[in-house]
């Protein structure tokens, strides 16, 4: 998988993206005053093969001028009702304020929409989740501008807060 969007190259994730995508993840998380947890909640990130691939997700990295500046993801969770968890999006400071996260979420969404779980044969996703921390106000803002609506069931330590979108059969 491969966009554009304006100088911004998001693709599918490589295995030689493991460290630079960690680094921005854990980069942003500082700037937040949040803490990495390669042990924890963000082991997903240096396992993208178990944690995504493998569960039926993606995780896609975004470039300006050969350089990481974000990533994006998602994967099928237990909860809900044919659900998926939207993950790890984050963006570096040079990166935002363009339009790129609501432009990201918007391609998840897409994606999420015409990705079919595995061991069905037709139904589709019809539920995302994401999990975020009060902190991070531009993702809080994206989501319920997006229409995510706060719900309960908070599994992840340092989040405070989780959305739900449900996706309409027409989308």
């Amino acid at each position: 998988m491969q966009l554009y969007y304006k100088d911004f190259l998001i693709r599918d994730w490589m295995d030689g993206d493991r460290d630079a995508a960690a680094e921005v993840i854990s980069s942003v998380l500082a700037e937040y005053g949040l803490a990495w947890d390669p042990t924890g909640a963000d082991r997903d990130v240096l396992e993208v093969e178990a944690a995504y691939w493998e569960k039926g997700g993606e995780f896609w990295v975004v470039e300006c001028q050969g350089k990481l500046v974000g990533t994006a993801a998602y994967y099928p969770v237990e909860r809900g009702e044919g659900a998926v968890e939207v993950r790890k999006m984050y963006l570096l400071p040079e990166a935002r304020g363009q339009g790129l996260g609501r432009f990201l979420l918007q391609a998840l969404e897409k994606a999420i929409r015409e990705a079919i779980p595995s061991g069905s044969a037709s139904r589709q996703f019809q539920q995302i989740y994401v999990e975020t921390a009060s902190v991070l106000k531009e993702a809080v803002q994206l989501y319920e501008r997006s229409g995510y609506q706060p719900t309960t069931g908070v599994e992840t330590s340092r989040c405070d807060r989780i959305y739900i979108k449900v996706l309409s059969a027409e989308c």
